[in-house]
């Protein structure tokens, strides 16, 4: 362990049962961290922020992380954790209320009762009169297409399936756990053509990269059937906006929910806009932080990732006093290299594990006996290496 706690620098309001996990004997965690060694954050935009070079480790209290330079962190060795699945369920009963407001056309309807004057005989016969101007549809029986079929995508595909819907789902690289945890009576699409051509309701849950930037877009709308509901709860920019206004002024689109507005499209009558309310309940904010902190704290005192954007998943239990941890670029020899440094050292190698994720490599190695700084100066000037740090315990 370090002679000092360790600093978190918090960026945004984190929920009190997340920061309760860092023991104040070893962490010291606030907004005025001069040189932190992680900082914690949601929403704050770390793009314009100089981050200190004495960083870590970054976490975000949620699942995105387009407000983080995460090349810019790989390239100084540096992970960035997340919280996928924390607000999952949170997402889904949003997707669910979105769903539910469009299929039985709830805000035009609302709109119309607050516009209502009069009381008794003349509001009553106002209502019979307007109320078949908002009729809708049933849920059930109608076709939901899922595109991305992560933690949420899988939620929302059982969700509707319990309410008697038929599910179409999409995602060209579903994961071995999601796989497992997807409904058997999902059926799987091709494409997200497939998906749009055939479902009344499409709901994305994709993140937001070069790949899926405009993937619903004024080529792929003009499959849809004109009563459809496009529902974006995963990124701005998945959707082509303005070609989903095009859409539904065409009436090739009977309503786009989103959950994120801006000035483009908050005055059409057919788009139902959240103000980024995916993730905004207690308990959503509550699993967020618990995660990332519980992530801070196993990688900070033992190395442990789990959770990162950019590392592999690494955990090794540990069996030795003394361990080290080294994120460097995955390139040859690199195991090699390490173990020969530990060998002219005269240290035995209790236990090792190197796992690589594209560009990047991590290494934890517990040996025998105390290591010490000229060794790990040594490691730091291999090629390729990126950061070293000493996990004595």
């Amino acid at each position: 362990m370090p002679d000092r706690p360790f600093g978190i620098l918090v960026l945004n309001s984190i929920s009190r049962s997340g920061l309760d996990r860092l023991p104040p004997g070893s962490f010291v965690v606030g907004k005025d961290i001069a040189e932190p060694d992680a900082i914690l954050v949601r929403s704050a935009d770390l793009h314009a922020m100089s981050i200190p070079s004495s960083v870590l480790a970054i976490a975000r209290a949620g699942a995105g992380t387009n407000n983080i330079p995460v090349k810019d962190l790989s390239a100084r060795g540096v992970p960035v954790f997340n919280a996928p699945g924390g607000n999952a369920n949170a997402v889904k009963e949003l997707v669910l209320a979105g769903m539910l407001m469009a299929a039985r056309n709830l805000a035009p309807a609302q709109r119309f009762v607050a516009g209502l004057q009069g009381a008794g005989g003349p509001l009553e016969k106002a209502i019979e009169d307007g109320k078949k101007a908002f009729a809708g549809a049933e849920l059930a029986n109608q076709t939901l297409g899922v595109i991305g079929l992560g933690k949420v995508g899988c939620l929302v595909a059982d969700a509707a399936i319990k309410l008697g819907m038929q599910v179409l789902g999409y995602d060209p690289e579903i994961t071995v756990d999601a796989a497992w945890s997807l409904p058997s009576q999902v059926k799987r699409a091709a494409s997200v053509n497939e998906v749009l051509k055939n479902a009344t309701f499409v709901s994305l849950h994709v993140p937001l990269v070069p790949a899926t930037r405009h993937l619903v877009n004024a080529d792929n709308l003009r499959l849809l059937k004109p009563e459809s509901v496009l529902l974006n709860f995963s990124r701005e920019g998945v959707v082509d906006d303005g070609a989903a206004l095009q859409a539904l002024d065409a009436q090739q689109l009977a309503w786009y929910v989103c959950d994120f507005p801006h000035p483009g499209i908050l005055a059409h009558a057919k788009v139902l806009a959240f103000p980024h309310l995916g993730a905004s309940t207690r308990e959503a904010e509550d699993n967020c932080a618990a995660m990332v902190a519980d992530q801070l704290r196993e990688f900070l005192e033992h190395g442990t990732i789990r959770n990162a954007v950019n590392f592999p998943q690494v955990e090794m239990g540990r069996e030795s006093r003394w361990r080290v941890a080294i994120a460097n670029a995955n390139v040859p020899n690199m195991v090699g290299q390490i173990s020969t440094a530990l060998a002219r050292a005269g240290l035995n190698i209790h236990n090792m594990v190197n796992k690589s994720r594209g560009d990047m490599a991590y290494t934890l190695v517990d040996v025998d006996s105390a290591v010490n700084a000229q060794l790990l100066a040594e490691i730091r000037a291999i090629a390729g290496v990126l950061s070293v740090r000493y996990l004595p315990a």
